[in-house]
């Protein structure tokens, strides 16, 4: 049996520590039978080679910007059956001006409100059953809290509440989606928004949705 490919792409900001929190999971993927490519550069997307041997992508880039060759070669990865996951700015920071890219990851990184906030990131009831999720409580955090543009395909399965505070422009509660997946084509999309901190992906909950959610976005786990 051939072994699985994961493509990590790591770089962009360094704030989100690219290097750091995809080395939380290198382990967990060679563990689960993946060869892992490590690159720090986007002209791997636009290697058509690599890119149509690999079964699972996995970038770490908040911000900056992507060449049309490199953006293309990814889409194609993914239309092609390539399973696309990440965390946080890592995955819906990343490419602010390639509205191609917010098409494919289904967010965009829009504010997170009050900076270091304790916030809840809350289950939805009707998906507690999802593979990703199962046997996962709503839970808190002390982190950014991500506030997301999205569309309406994105299968939302745990959400994240924005309350106003006096001093903000808004004025009722604002939910946004806060894990989510996604069909592009034959392949599978994951996105968790915790992650700012690499102790963020370290808590028992973020740390077991996303390595749930690479699984799914590689086609080991069900809907």
């Amino acid at each position: 049996m051939n072994r699985r490919t994961a493509l990590v792409v790591r770089g962009g900001w360094e704030g989100h520590a690219p290097v750091e929190t995809t080395d939380l999971f290198l382990p967990f993927l060679e563990e689960h039978g993946f060869g892992v490519l490590v690159e720090d550069s986007l002209e791997v997307y636009a290697d058509r080679e690599v890119m149509g041997s690999v079964d699972l992508i996995v970038p770490s880039w908040t911000m900056g910007e992507i060449l049309p060759a490199e953006l293309d070669g990814l889409h194609a990865a993914v239309r092609g059956g390539a399973g696309l996951a990440g965390w946080h700015g890592g995955i819906i920071d990343a490419f602010r001006m390639a509205t191609e890219y917010t098409m494919l990851t289904g967010g965009q990184f829009i504010a997170h409100p009050g900076d270091i906030r304790s916030h809840r990131i809350d289950i939805v009831p009707d998906r507690a059953e999802h593979p990703i999720v199962a046997g996962i409580a709503s839970f808190s955090l002390r982190s950014e809290q991500y506030w997301v543009a999205t569309d309406g395909i994105n299968d939302v399965l745990a959400t994240t509440t924005l309350t106003p505070g006096p001093d903000d422009p808004w004025h009722e509660p604002v939910v946004s989606p806060a894990v989510w997946t996604r069909r592009w084509g034959a392949g599978r999309v994951f996105v968790c928004t915790p992650g700012h901190h690499t102790a963020d992906l370290e808590f028992p909950a973020v740390r077991t949705i996303v390595e749930r959610g690479l699984l799914w976005a590689a086609g080991l786990l069900g809907d």
